[in-house]
């Protein structure tokens, strides 16, 4: 089974890229999101890779990260939910925004992807938040985060950071999610300027 390739980016599809290693050009189906986060044709390039094999085929589909392909898998344990409709779920929300999305039962979230309805958005966010309470765990500091912000008693250099970055073009709930990642990496007393370094290099990932 391959679980990882690394070597030279040949060719990015609409739904695929095709790596070169060795000579040897293996085709990746991945999300959008991953494919928008290639480098250029010839450079080099690294991705998780998940091994589909059936007697008429092997599919391999790559993620840019471990997590990401860990929620691959999730949300293939969902009833209804198979390869191409995991893939919708990543291309629409990242690890991050499906996670809070699970914690909050926000099922109008997860239904902004396409091919995904009501009720399978239903049966996401309902059998993940018990089938993986570590990955949904994920989003508890970020939960509170928007809360504070929402009822404006976040810390100031948390909220100047968040602004910072929604002034930039990110939307709030992006910019809550790296700001989050930021204070866990540099404590509850980091200023302003650090926490928008480290939300940026979040948001660069």
């Amino acid at each position: 089974m391959i679980g990882k390739l690394k070597g030279l980016l040949d060719e990015i599809g609409e739904d695929h890229c095709v790596i070169d290693v060795g000579g040897v050009g293996y085709v990746a189906f991945c999300s959008a999101r991953t494919l928008g986060a290639l480098p250029g044709a010839g450079e080099a390039v690294s991705l998780f890779i998940e091994t589909y094999v059936r007697e008429d085929m092997i599919r391999l589909y790559g993620f840019r990260t471990h997590l990401e392909r860990e929620w691959f898998r999730l949300l293939q344990s969902v009833q209804s939910v198979g390869a191409k409709v995991a893939l919708a779920v990543l291309s629409t929300l990242t690890t991050s925004e499906l996670a809070n999305a699970i914690a909050l039962r926000d099922i109008t979230m997860v239904s902004r992807a396409p091919g995904v309805g009501k009720k399978v958005a239903e049966r996401i966010v309902t059998e993940l938040k018990t089938k993986a309470p570590a990955f949904a765990g994920e989003a508890t500091g970020t939960i509170g985060l928007k809360q504070e912000l929402g009822e404006g008693v976040a810390p100031a250099p948390v909220a100047d950071a968040v602004s910072a970055l929604t002034n930039l073009g990110y939307s709030r709930d992006i910019a809550a999610n790296a700001v989050a990642a930021a204070l866990k990496e540099a404590g509850e007393g980091a200023d302003s300027a650090k926490l928008i370094r480290l939300g940026l290099k979040e948001l660069a990932r």
